[in-house]
């Protein structure tokens, strides 16, 4: 088994660029078959309304529940006031079994730190490279897991990477994932430091192959059950309470007790 758990899926409308306008999973679901990737979470492209790109992504998700894992788009800004509705909604109807947040989009915001922690679900948060904020998440939300992409920076910063491999050695609550990272020798000191359990795999597609991202786990030469944890079992441990929720569907439920 192999999961790739980042990738996008899915029409934004932003039209400012490839992450707002269209993940299209056409030439992904080949170059994944190819490399051997199993199992796939999907990730809605930006969107500036959250209930229409989770709705959408439902129907991409529910064609093919073998292969895919949904997360649940959020935005701490749009999204204020109706976070457990629309998280309730992606747990109890869509299955979704994790929550995406992105810092581009607007800073993560305690009522979704609140829903993951009711609702059990891991959260993907990409700080684009301020990672001082993951400190205060990690110390004030012990109970949640935080997956933060790209080892903190997407865009290579390395003071930011370095800083988040510090935080990932010292929080038992916090992770990240390999998607997009260049800087190999971090990725390697990412695992000395912090071990195989913090880190997952994932390829940033659509966009990046992920068999040229999956080829940076196998160059670092784990053992084999540390690279199970990478490949698989990090992600099963992190999701395994709304995995097994998702598998036993149930009606909506109503979110009185968590908007209080």
């Amino acid at each position: 088994m192999i999961i790739d758990v980042h990738c996008h899926a899915g029409k934004g409308d932003g039209l400012t660029g490839p992450w707002d306008t269209d993940a299209s999973l056409h030439d992904y679901l080949p170059r994944a078959d190819e490399a051997g990737v199993t199992h796939s979470v999907l990730l809605p492209a930006f969107h500036s309304d959250s209930r229409v790109v989770n709705h959408a992504l439902w129907g991409l998700v529910r064609g093919a529940r073998q292969r895919f894992w949904g997360f649940c788009f959020l935005s701490g800004k749009n999204d204020a006031g109706r976070v457990p509705e629309l998280v309730s909604r992606a747990v109890h109807r869509y299955g979704f079994v994790g929550i995406k947040a992105h810092r581009h989009e607007s800073a993560i915001s305690r009522e979704i730190c609140d829903a993951a922690r009711h609702f059990c679900l891991p959260v993907l948060y990409d700080v684009a490279g301020e990672v001082a904020p993951v400190e205060l998440l990690a110390t004030e939300y012990p109970d949640v897991s935080f997956i933060i992409p790209h080892l903190g920076s997407f865009a290579d910063d390395w003071r930011a990477q370095l800083a988040l491999i510090d935080m990932l050695e010292r929080h038992p609550n916090v992770y990240t994932d390999s998607a997009g990272v260049r800087r190999f020798d971090l990725l390697q000191e990412a695992v000395r430091r912090a071990s195989a359990r913090k880190l997952l795999f994932g390829s940033d597609g659509p966009w990046l192959h992920p068999g040229v991202e999956l080829a940076k786990i196998r160059a670092l030469k784990l053992s084999r059950s540390d690279e199970d944890l990478v490949l698989f079992k990090n992600f099963l441990r992190l999701t395994a309470r709304a995995r097994a929720r998702r598998n036993r569907p149930q009606a909506l439920l109503g979110t009185a007790s968590l908007a209080r």
